[in-house]
C-alpha cells in the first residue's frame, strides 16, 4: 500500500477535490481506501438504534453488517486517538490510501488552498507538503502547484509521491 495526503484548511475543497479524484484513480485500476481525520467528535451512530444503545452500555466494539456495508465503532471513552500507524495497519490491502486530516503526520501531502476563502497557506510550516493545488497562480508561494481542475495531472502527482506505507508505519 501506498500513502498520500490531502491537507488544507476547513473550507477549501478537499473534500471536494477528493470525489473528483477517486474515480480517475479507479478508472487507472486503482483500489483506493481514505482515512479521514475530525478534530470534532462524530457519530455514525443515532440515538435509539439497537447498537447506539449497546454502545453506550459499555461495548467496547459493535460491529455493524448489512446487506452493502459493514462498520465497525471502537469506542474511545477517555483513551487518546489511536496514531496514523496503527490506523492504517487496520486497513484492508488496497494499492493506495489517502488521508485527510492529520496535517502534522510526516507523508507527503498535496495542501488543496483557495486565496477566497482568506486564509495562508498551511504551507511551509506543514511536514510533507510537496505541492499545493489551487485555482490561482502561487509562484510567489515557493512551491510547485497544481491547478485544481487538472485532475488527471493531479493523480499523476499523488501516483508519484506517495509514500510507501512501511516508511509511513516506521515513523
Amino acid at each position: 500500500m501506498r500513502v498520500f495526503g490531502i491537507a488544507g484548511h476547513s473550507g477549501m475543497g478537499k473534500t471536494t477535490l477528493l470525489e473528483r479524484l477517486l474515480p480517475e484513480l479507479q478508472a487507472r485500476g486503482l483500489a483506493v481506501s481514505l482515512i479521514k481525520h475530525s478534530h470534532k467528535d462524530l457519530d455514525i451512530d443515532h440515538p435509539g438504534k439497537d447498537s447506539f444503545r449497546l454502545r453506550e452500555a459499555g461495548c467496547a466494539e459493535v460491529l455493524l453488517i448489512g446487506r452493502r456495508r459493514w462498520a465497525l465503532m471502537h469506542e474511545l471513552r477517555e483513551d487518546e486517538e489511536p496514531s496514523l500507524s496503527y490506523l492504517l495497519s487496520r486497513l484492508q490491502g488496497c494499492d493506495l490510501v489517502l488521508i485527510e486530516g492529520f496535517k502534522q503526520g510526516d507523508f507527503p501531502k498535496l495542501e488543496v488552498w483557495r486565496a477566497a476563502v482568506g486564509k495562508l497557506p498551511l504551507w511551509p510550516d506543514l511536514p510533507g507538503v510537496a505541492a499545493i493545488a489551487t485555482d490561482r497562480n502561487t509562484s510567489i508561494l515557493g512551491i510547485s502547484s497544481l491547478e485544481l481542475s487538472d485532475i488527471s495531472g493531479i493523480a499523476d502527482f499523488i501516483c508519484q509521491h506517495a509514500a510507501d506505507m512501511a516508511d509511513v508505519l516506521s515513523v
